[in-house]
C-alpha cells in the first residue's frame, strides 16, 4: 500500500467515525485550560468519568493557579484520593500550579515546550491541553484506544506512543488531528474493544485489515 493509499483510507476512516460519533469530543469537565490541564493530570491509570466526580468538588475549592500553588498537600491528597497515585498527583499538580505562578503569569503556556516543562505534563498531556483549550494542533494523542485502533487499522506497527503518532501524523490531516483521537476512544469504547471488537457492527469494517467479517 502506497503512502497515497494510505491517506484515503485514513480520511475515508475519519469521514465514517464523524457520522457515526458526531458528538465526540474532550470527556473531561472543564470551562478553561487550568481545569484540563489539572483533569488531564488526574487522567493517568484513572477514568474520566472518574476524574469529573473528583473536580466536580475540586475545581469548586480551587479556581486559580495561585489557589492550586497554595493548597494544603494533605487536602488535596484527600480530594484526590479516589482517582489513584494520589500521592504523586498531589505533588505535580502542586509544583505544576507554583511553576505557572512563577513563570507563565499564572496562565497555562500555549506551546509544547513550555508545557513539557511542567512538573507532570508529558506530550500526550500537553496535546490534550493545547488541541482541547487553545484549538492548537501540534500533534495527535496517543492513549490506549489510539494505539490499538491504529494498528489494527494498520495505519501504524508501531507501539511506542511517540512512534505511534510521529506514523499517524503523516496520514491524519491536521485540521482533524485534535479530533481524530475522540474519534478513535468513542470508536474503541463502542465497537473496536480489546478483548472481543463487533466487526460486525463496524461502521469501518470495509477499510480495516483485521475486520474478521
Amino acid at each position: 500500500m502506497t503512502a497515497g493509499d494510505k491517506k484515503a483510507r485514513t480520511r475515508a476512516v475519519i469521514r465514517r467515525l464523524k457520522a457515526r460519533f458526531p458528538n465526540a469530543g474532550c470527556s473531561l469537565n472543564h470551562s478553561n485550560a487550568l481545569q484540563l490541564l489539572v483533569s488531564t493530570i488526574l487522567s493517568a491509570q484513572c477514568t474520566d468519568t472518574r476524574v469529573n466526580i473528583v473536580t466536580k468538588e475540586l475545581f469548586t475549592r480551587y479556581k486559580t493557579a495561585q489557589d492550586f500553588a497554595e493548597a494544603d498537600p494533605k487536602e488535596m491528597a484527600e480530594l484526590i484520593r479516589s482517582t489513584g497515585f494520589y500521592r504523586n498527583k498531589t505533588r505535580s499538580i502542586l509544583a505544576m500550579a507554583q511553576a505557572l505562578v512563577e513563570r507563565h503569569g499564572g496562565e497555562v503556556p500555549r506551546t509544547m515546550d513550555e508545557l513539557n516543562a511542567l512538573a507532570g505534563v508529558g506530550r500526550k498531556t500537553a496535546n490534550v491541553v493545547l488541541g482541547n483549550a487553545f484549538g492548537i494542533d501540534e500533534g495527535i494523542v496517543v492513549d490506549t484506544h489510539v494505539k490499538r485502533i491504529t494498528n489494527r487499522l494498520k495505519l501504524t506497527t508501531k507501539q511506542d506512543p511517540v512512534k505511534i503518532e510521529r506514523d499517524l501524523v503523516d496520514v491524519v490531516p491536521k485540521k482533524d488531528w485534535t479530533l481524530f483521537p475522540h474519534l478513535m476512544i468513542e470508536h474503541g469504547r463502542q465497537t473496536c474493544r480489546a478483548r472481543k471488537p463487533k466487526c460486525e457492527e463496524c461502521p469501518i469494517t470495509t477499510l480495516c485489515p483485521s475486520s474478521t467479517v
